[in-house]
């Protein structure tokens, strides 16, 4: 038990790293930045895995030596607690009145009669046996508070299953998650997620299989303070490769169950519209995601129209304010999260975005190098509101058609969350077991007077754990028994001359 109480101390001091530095598997640009930003330092603490502390392999090695010393606690133990549960409770001491708890009685029966009276009292809730331990004495051994200890293996045990369980979770999980605008969906394939873990023993292949057919709408209630009193996102989706279309609505902490995954609602923006007519052209339409940059949605993002030719392209840097406020000189906030006649401020440019060269490229920012090389240039800025235009140089018409909202989904496979929760449920029950259940021991002996020709019996008590008052409890089982064996209790005296002559 030693072992395992420094292994838990060692475990918990090795994942102390794990929430003070970035960890690459959820944000590789911050331990990319960690790194760039402490040179020798951080190569060093990349070497020896403090950037994926829980996959590393001395954090493993922690966690597997605490499952054997885990074990190697529980497997003794219950043993001697199966043992236990078979022995005969044990038998009463030379001198019961040397126990801290002890009384005497007188009874008319005989002591076979007042034992098994006795043994009639405790048997309910003690487990009681009954000795003859010489002509005309017979004893009666009783013990209870088993649960106590049956409660504590209880504990260990399910802790020894939640840690197998979170391991096995960690190896079948995944977690995908989208943004996905009003209108569109996905479907349950690792290609569809902006971002996705998994573990090792995940087969893409072989996910549930199920889409998020369309985003029907997302609307938000507010408070009469402007703060946001719910969420709520309208969806529709279907299960299987052809199963009909259903629909549900997700709220936040209340997921969409779809064949043991769960679908989280985690968090909302804009999507502007814009509308892109050049001479001679079609007309190009475009909904963009735009990012939030603080709490009252101010929000941006970019718009990439990829022209005919080379050097024709559009790239539009926009700023969208739900709840415009003009700070001046154009530029705008947002006072609330709130839509209330929504601007967008946008900042056009013309050339090269280098969208055809086969290289990725993010949809939330225009390429900074292409601005500083020139291949991009400046050549209009506007706030719009929904239905205004802008008109470039050369004949271009841009509009700003409206907005639609977006909702970030999370996709979560964990097939032993059940389980834990059940285990530690009983890790709960374990634990409260062991604490409120107290050991108890308890011997009676009945012996003739000879004198008298009456039965003297002896009890004591014996607290083998001891939180709680024992004495009181000592006192009404001896009610009991004297109401059971219809006596009194012994006077002043009396006990000693009944012994002496035993």
């Amino acid at each position: 038990m030693r072992t395992a109480l420094v292994l838990l101390f060692l475990l918990a001091l090795a994942a102390v790293p794990g929430s003070l530095l970035p960890q690459r598997p959820l944000n590789p640009p911050k331990v990319k930045a960690y790194l760039a930003s402490h040179g020798a330092w951080g190569r060093f603490l990349d070497r020896i895995g403090m950037f994926d502390v829980f996959g590393s392999v001395w954090f493993t090695a922690i966690y597997l030596l605490l499952f054997v010393s885990l074990i190697g606690c529980l497997v003794p133990r219950i043993r001697v607690y199966a043992r236990a549960l078979r022995a005969k409770p044990l038998k009463a001491p030379r001198n019961l009145s040397r126990l801290p708890e002890s009384g005497e009685l007188v009874s008319q029966l005989t002591p076979e009669e007042a034992a098994a009276r006795v043994s009639a009292v405790l048997r309910p809730r003690w487990r009681a046996t009954t000795r003859t331990e010489e002509p005309g004495v017979v004893a009666v051994s009783a013990e209870k508070g088993y649960s106590r200890e049956a409660g504590n293996l209880l504990f260990h045990i399910m802790l020894l299953i939640a840690l197998v369980l979170i391991a096995a979770g960690r190896l079948t999980h995944y977690q995908g998650q989208v943004l996905t605008t009003e209108g569109t969906g996905f479907c349950n394939t690792a290609i569809s997620y902006d971002s996705w873990t998994a573990g090792s023993s995940v087969n893409t292949a072989n996910l549930a299989k199920f889409c998020v057919d369309e985003l029907n709408s997302f609307t938000v209630n507010y408070r009469p303070d402007g703060t946001a009193a719910q969420f709520k996102a309208r969806v529709t989706y279907s299960e299987g490769l052809d199963g009909p279309a259903k629909h549900d609505t997700i709220t936040v902490n209340h997921p969409l169950r779809i064949e043991g995954d769960r679908i989280y609602l985690l968090n909302h923006g804009f999507s502007p519209t814009v509308t892109i007519k050049r001479p001679g052209q079609p007309a190009w339409t475009s909904t963009a995601p735009f990012l939030p940059q603080d709490a009252f949605l101010t929000s941006e993002g970019v718009f990439q129209y990829q022209g005919p030719g080379t050097g024709h392209d559009i790239g539009i840097e926009g700023l969208f304010a739900p709840d415009p406020i003009d700070q001046g000189n154009g530029v705008i906030t947002s006072a609330s999260p709130q839509a209330k006649d929504p601007v967008l401020a946008m900042i056009v440019y013309e050339g090269d975005l280098g969208l055809g060269q086969g290289t990725p490229h993010s949809v939330y920012s225009l390429k900074q190098s292409q601005k500083d090389s020139g291949a991009l240039k400046k050549v209009a800025m506007k706030n719009l509101t929904a239905g205004q235009s802008l008109t470039l140089s050369d004949g271009t018409v841009i509009t700003f058609d409206g907005y639609k909202q977006w909702a970030s989904l999370q996709v979560s496979h964990d097939p032993t969350q059940l389980w834990l929760l059940i285990a530690a449920v009983l890790m709960v029950a374990g634990l409260l077991g062991s604490l409120s259940v107290r050991r108890r021991r308890l011997w009676v002996r009945v012996r003739t007077d000879f004198e008298t020709g009456r039965s003297l019996i002896t009890a004591g008590g014996l607290a083998r754990s001891d939180t709680g008052n024992f004495t009181a409890e000592f006192e009404t089982i001896f009610e009991r028994l004297r109401d059971a064996v219809g006596s009194a209790a012994v006077p002043a005296g009396t006990a000693a001359v009944g012994a002496g002559k035993d």
